[in-house]
């Protein structure tokens, strides 16, 4: 009986990765953080999308680097298994992807536009997808 019972019927949840507790004030200077951040991508992506602009400028990408490094410590002191999460998988995907858009293994704006695409769609996910533990 239980192979033509959907999800909802079995009462079956996906696993989540652990959550700890943090302090709000994390939580708004994760805000800050994040939005920072986005202003740093947004600069770094649009050097490889507009001609005008030669290479990432390198305070933006300083900016992108750091606030990013934060981001995932905030996160991680939530999220304990952040990597095995698929939040955190796709921030690893999109390292990835940038660094082989920056040592020229493939096409740089194709390249780099795919990883924040991404990253965006990660990043937007309901919790209960963005959490789920992969492996």
């Amino acid at each position: 009986m239980a192979a033509h019972m959907g999800p909802e019927e079995q009462n079956v949840t996906p696993a989540l990765g652990p959550v700890a507790p943090r302090p709000y004030w994390l939580v708004l200077f994760s805000v800050v953080i994040r939005a920072l951040h986005q202003v740093g991508a947004a600069v770094y992506l649009s050097s490889f999308l507009l001609d005008g602009i030669v290479g990432p400028p390198v305070l933006y990408l300083w900016l992108s680097i750091l606030t990013g490094v934060t981001l995932v410590v905030t996160e991680g002191m939530r999220h304990r298994a952040l990597y095995r999460e698929v939040g955190g998988l796709a921030t690893l995907v999109k390292l990835v992807l940038l660094g082989v858009a920056y040592h020229g293994y493939l096409p740089a704006t194709a390249t780099v536009t795919s990883a924040f695409f991404i990253a965006a769609i990660a990043a937007h996910l309901p919790k209960n997808l963005r959490h789920r533990l992969v492996f």
